[in-house]
C-alpha cells in the first residue's frame, strides 16, 4: 500500500474545459492532483504532461460520478492510501438546451443526478474528512444561470441554483470548522459546453464568451481568499446586477433574448 503524506487537489470533470484548466493552474502552484473523469485516455495523457512539466504527483481516477457507489469507492480508495484531499473542485456537470417537455426524461434525470446528487454526495464524504482535520477548501462550479430561471434551460438553471445555494449555506456552516466553501458562477465560456448542451450560440453570447483561463484563475483566487462566491467577467457581473435590480419578468425576458430562446 502506497502512503503519501501530502495534501492534494481533487478535480472532477478534469478531462476538459474548466476541469483541465483547474488542473493546469493548480499544477503551476505545485499542488498534487487527483484527476477524476470518465475519459481515461485523456486523463492519462494530461497527467503525464503535468508530471513532466511541473514535477508533481498526479493520480488518475476513471469514475462515473453519476454512480453513488463509484463515488463512495473513490473516497475509500484514497483513504486507504492515506491521501489527504485538501481541496475539492466540484466541476463535473452537464447541461441541455431545449424545452422541458421536449427533452427525454432520462436525459433530464441524468443531468439532475450529475449536477445535484453527485455534487452533494462527494461534498458530504470529503467535507467530513476536512472537518475532522479542521482544514479544507471546496469550490463549487455553479453558473450565471443559477441566479434566474431561463427559458429552455429550466432544469439546468434550477440545478445550478441548487449548487449556488448549497454552496452559500455550506460557506457559513463550515467556516467555523476551518473549511472554506466558494461558488464560482461563470457565464458563457469557451469550454465545449455549448456543443455538449446542444446550445445555440447567439451573437450576444459570442461577444461575452470568456476563455477558461481567466474564469478558473478568478475561482482559485476567490477560494484561496475565503470568499463566498465569485462571478468572473465585467459583462457577467453586469448581468448579475441586472438580476438583482429588476423584476423577474424583465430580466428573464432579457436573458431569453440573449440566449436566443
Amino acid at each position: 500500500m502506497t502512503t503519501i503524506n501530502m495534501e492534494w487537489v481533487l478535480i472532477t470533470g478534469a478531462s476538459g474545459g474548466f476541469g483541465e484548466e483547474f488542473a493546469r493552474q493548480f499544477a503551476a502552484q505545485g499542488k498534487s492532483l487527483i484527476l477524476v473523469a470518465r475519459r481515461l485516455t485523456k486523463l492519462e495523457s494530461m497527467a503525464q504532461e503535468l508530471r513532466e512539466s511541473y514535477k508533481i504527483e498526479v493520480i488518475v481516477e476513471q469514475v462515473d460520478l453519476s454512480d453513488m457507489f463509484a463515488i463512495s469507492d473513490l473516497h475509500s480508495r484514497l483513504k486507504e492510501r492515506n491521501i489527504v484531499v485538501d481541496t475539492l473542485i466540484n466541476n463535473a456537470g452537464q447541461g441541455l438546451q431545449g424545452g422541458f417537455l421536449d427533452q427525454p426524461l432520462n436525459e433530464t434525470l441524468d443531468m439532475i443526478n450529475l449536477d445535484i446528487v453527485s455534487v452533494t454526495a462527494i461534498t458530504r464524504l470529503f467535507a467530513e474528512d476536512m472537518r475532522t482535520r479542521r482544514n479544507g477548501h471546496i469550490l463549487m462550479v455553479a453558473s450565471l444561470l443559477s441566479y434566474q430561471g431561463v427559458k429552455n434551460f429550466a432544469v439546468y438553471s434550477a440545478a445550478k441554483a441548487y449548487v449556488l445555494r448549497f454552496s452559500d449555506a455550506l460557506h457559513r456552516e463550515l467556516i467555523g470548522d476551518g473549511i472554506t466553501v466558494t461558488a464560482l458562477c461563470p457565464g458563457m465560456s469557451d469550454t465545449g459546453f455549448a456543443t455538449t448542451a446542444r446550445q445555440k450560440l447567439t451573437p450576444a453570447l459570442k461577444r461575452v464568451m470568456m476563455q477558461p483561463k481567466p474564469v478558473v484563475a478568478a475561482g482559485i483566487r476567490a477560494l484561496q481568499a475565503g470568499r463566498m462566491s465569485i462571478v468572473p467577467g465585467v459583462g457577467n457581473k453586469a448581468i448579475t446586477l441586472l438580476t438583482w435590480a429588476t423584476p423577474r419578468w424583465l430580466h428573464q425576458a432579457i436573458m431569453a433574448r440573449v440566449m436566443g430562446v
